[in-house]
């Protein structure tokens, strides 16, 4: 992992970045799996046809914020972590510690490229949502963008905290499947939020994932994101972020 790039930061993010592009099922499981499933979900009639029940909106509409998040959560919590993991367990992050490039830039990189790959997923999401079912954008744009982001501050503090925790990449994969899937029945991959029943609902809110499919949908139908949603995300993001830099071991 060398180079001759004179700045240590941008040298490791740029060797993290080619390394990620080589690895298909990454690439894969953030940015095409996502539209693959609302392809698959779109496909279904039903699926298409206005329901008097969501106020007139179709499944296919909430599925898009969801499909949203779940490129976030696949990045957060099943690529990072076994990324930083394989690192420490095999000595990179120790011999970091002695280059300009200090381990820390790793973390860094690792952040900035699923951050990249996870807001090219947002991107394809939205415009094959809106090309091929013809999902509208979201009515409040700014609002969408601050659910988005702040979203993407807890998954990667989640995968943070789970790679802090994970001493090796096998132990890093085990707890980040056994914390995907409660994730991904909170971000309402199953079940959208909306549908669930109302005590569900208020339990699957207090859950990071659960909170920003709520404030993505609100954004999404031209709303302000609810300050509630938003807190509960952000304080995931900042409990997270602390946890990750309190046991986060380089080697």
């Amino acid at each position: 992992m060398t180079t001759t790039d004179t700045n240590p930061v941008t040298a490791v993010v740029r060797t993290e970045a080619r390394l990620f592009v080589r690895e298909p099922g990454a690439m894969f499981w953030i940015l095409a799996f996502p539209v693959v499933l609302l392809t698959i979900l779109g496909l279904i009639p039903a699926f298409r046809e206005p329901d008097a029940s969501l106020g007139g909106r179709r499944v296919i509409d909430l599925y898009v914020p969801v499909v949203v998040l779940l490129s976030m959560i696949v990045a957060g919590i099943q690529t990072m972590p076994a990324v930083l993991s394989s690192y420490r367990e095999r000595g990179i992050l120790r011999r970091l510690s002695v280059t300009p490039a200090r381990p820390v830039t790793i973390l860094l990189a690792q952040i900035v490229v699923h951050a990249v790959a996870v807001a090219g997923s947002v991107v394809l999401a939205l415009l094959v949502g809106r090309g091929v079912f013809g999902v509208a954008f979201p009515e409040q744009p700014w609002g969408y963008a601050l659910a988005v982001l702040l979203t993407l501050a807890a998954a990667l503090s989640m995968g943070a905290a789970i790679a802090a925790v994970s001493a090796t990449t096998r132990i890093a994969q085990m707890i980040g499947t056994i914390v995907f899937f409660p994730m991904m029945f909170c971000a309402g991959v199953w079940l959208p939020v909306q549908t669930m029943p109302d005590l569900l609902q208020r339990i699957v809110e207090v859950t990071p994932f659960g909170a920003a499919s709520q404030i993505l949908d609100q954004a999404a139908g031209g709303e302000w994101p609810s300050a509630g949603g938003l807190t509960v995300v952000a304080l995931w993001a900042v409990v997270l972020t602390a946890a990750a830099a309190r046991w986060f071991r380089w080697q």
